[in-house]
């Protein structure tokens, strides 16, 4: 059995090789679910909130999504602002 290929390297790429469930789990980590409802202010963030359900309505949700990769990227580079990342 041949073994699979190697990702294709993507180093400008912040993105490339993060789940979303990761970027959920980052973002409610650094924001909290409050904090992130009002940053992105969707149903599955405001009411009852928890990874999973936020996964299953983004993966069919793609401006929702789109939200939710901007805000992770804007996190990174505060992170590396600060000098924390």
């Amino acid at each position: 059995m041949t073994e699979p290929s190697p990702p294709a390297d993507q180093p400008r790429n912040p993105l490339h090789g993060v789940t979303l469930e990761a970027m959920v789990r980052a973002l409610e980590a650094n924001y909290g679910w409050d904090e992130l409802a009002r940053r992105i202010p969707i149903r599955c963030f405001t009411h009852d909130p928890s990874v999973n359900s936020s996964l299953k309505f983004l993966r069919k949700t793609p401006w929702a999504r789109d939200k939710v990769e901007g805000l992770y990227l804007f996190m990174l580079r505060e992170a590396r602002r600060s000098g924390r990342g």
